[in-house]
């Protein structure tokens, strides 16, 4: 979701880097004494899945296939000792090169589809960015908007890359749950339920 707004800008290449909660491991979950006071480096999978999966959802639908972003996506997954929502560092590089007062002006105005028909479980804007110093959090921002925004914060210049931030989404509802339920709303609005 962080991303989305921003391909607009031709998106190249991203680094990204998460701290996933805990509940993203199923239940039972992750055993508390590895968990608490530590962090977990690897997520069997989870790097390649969400290489591929950036491809696959910011491609574009042609017809009978996707087709996949053309960005190279590097990514690190780490589980750490958060209850609910999964929070990454992100470094963008574009082929365009907007100024940082359009990369935020993209994330202020992005809407999609689902704002668009107005879907129940849609929230008005799917990415709030956050403009203090320290945010977005977990314990602070993954509930908001019933759990169903995702929020960025902390858009600067990457040295590396042309810009680097950091996204929050609350995985089991908007990354699952929540989700689900959008999806089956707009599928509805686009008559696919009443075949």
């Amino acid at each position: 979701m962080g991303l989305a707004p921003l391909k607009t800008f031709g998106i190249a290449r991203v680094i990204a880097t998460t701290m996933q909660a805990i509940s993203g491991a199923g239940y039972p979950g992750v055993p508390s004494m590895d968990i608490m006071g530590n962090v977990i480096p690897f997520i069997g999978g989870e790097e390649e899945k969400m290489q591929q999966e950036t491809q696959k959802i910011l491609g574009e639908f042609r017809g009978d296939h996707i087709e996949p972003l053309a960005a190279r996506v590097s990514a690190h997954c780490n589980r750490v000792p958060v209850v609910d929502g999964h929070t990454v560092t992100v470094s963008v590089e574009f082929s365009s090169k907007p100024a940082l007062a359009d990369v935020r002006r993209a994330f202020d105005t992005f809407t999609s589809v689902p704002q668009q028909r107005q879907l129940p479980s849609a929230p008005p804007r799917p990415v709030i960015y956050r403009e203090e110093a320290n945010r977005p959090q977990p314990r602070k921002d993954a509930e908001c908007e019933r759990g169903m925004a995702a929020f960025v914060g902390r858009l600067r210049a990457c040295p590396a890359l042309d810009y680097k931030f950091v996204a929050l989404g609350h995985n089991t509802v908007r990354g699952a749950a929540g989700a689900a339920v959008l999806n089956a709303e707009l599928m509805h609005s686009e008559g696919m339920l009443d075949r």
